[in-house]
């Protein structure tokens, strides 16, 4: 049995068990939220979060923080993708542009049925007025989380060196993280809600590449201008 184990592991690329581990555990954790902060409606891990951040926030870092939450907000990630989609049609990799703006769409239209269907209420007195819409998930760190992602995707595939490259996806790592933390300490969103944001976008990323890679299987003209 032993054996029979070991030689389907070997069979198995270490790249496609790594993704699974990841999607099943982005899935269990989404899960668990909707469970426990959505549905139970248990709060002790989100109100010690806004807790430890009202004492150690101030006037500046809050500052800071508006700045950085504009990068999740529709307003810039709308125009980014037009520049991102044109920029490819323009060096004629048609297939990259369709394939980004289903995602695009795909992952937005998601996360409006998510909220639609959840109708978790936002905290009270946020730092930022006027904001409307259903918290859980957050739409700031799930869109910033796949574009991120998809520009993460085309670095690693470009033709960059390896300093610069690595250097690149390591600034778009830390980017969502960083919207995903401002969404918090702006008291707009829940910390539940961000990682729930993270979460869900990692299993629609993962699983649009694995369909987006099918699709592309059997088109051979186009596979080496798709996501794959």
């Amino acid at each position: 049995m032993q054996k029979r184990e070991t030689k389907l592991l070997k069979l198995v690329p270490l790249e496609i068990i790594i993704l699974s581990l990841i999607f099943l555990l982005a899935l269990f954790t989404f899960s668990l939220i909707i469970h426990e902060a959505v549905f139970e409606q248990e709060d002790v891990f989100d109100e010690n979060v806004f807790l430890f951040f009202s004492t150690h926030s101030s006037q500046g870092l809050i500052k800071i923080m508006e700045r950085i939450t504009f990068f999740g907000s529709t307003t810039f990630l709308f125009p980014a993708y037009v520049l991102l989609i044109g920029w490819l049609l323009f060096k004629k990799r048609f297939q990259y542009a369709v394939d980004i703006a289903v995602i695009a769409i795909s992952s937005t239209a998601m996360m409006e049925v998510l909220k639609q269907l959840f109708h978790r209420h936002r905290p009270a007195l946020p730092i930022i007025k006027g904001i409307g819409g259903y918290s859980f998930p957050s739409g700031h760190s799930l869109s910033s989380f796949i574009f991120c992602t998809i520009l993460i995707y085309l670095v690693w595939k470009g033709s960059l060196s390896s300093f610069p490259k690595y250097l690149l996806v390591f600034f778009l790592s830390l980017c969502p993280l960083a919207i995903g933390l401002s969404r918090v300490i702006l008291n707009v969103h829940y910390a539940t809600d961000v990682i729930g944001g993270f979460c869900f976008a990692i299993v629609w990323v993962i699983l649009s590449f694995m369909i987006l890679k099918k699709m592309r299987k059997n088109n051979k003209p186009m596979a080496n201008n798709a996501i794959s």
